[in-house]
């Protein structure tokens, strides 16, 4: 039995496959044949969704920039005029 080359899916599609494993209307099963998937990466990424659902009502958004320390750089600057 040949393998098939791995595939990588975006982010659309694990969402898409996600909400239609949570709705529950049909098996893990009817689901990965559906979607030519695994039933185990069905199920992954159904955990993966709901474990981050909490994020999405959180008050403070994410910020991906780290936060910059503006004094450590003014005294750098200092040391690199001297």
């Amino acid at each position: 039995m040949a393998r098939r080359p791995r595939r990588n899916h975006s982010g659309a599609f694990k969402a898409k496959v996600a909400l239609a494993a949570l709705k529950g209307d049909k098996t893990m099963s009817e689901l990965a044949t559906q979607f030519d998937l695994h039933p185990n990466q069905i199920k992954q990424w159904k955990d993966q969704l709901l474990d981050g659902v909490s994020d999405v009502f959180e008050d403070k958004p994410k910020s991906k920039e780290p936060e910059i320390d503006i004094t450590s750089l003014h005294a750098k600057i200092g040391q690199l005029t001297l």
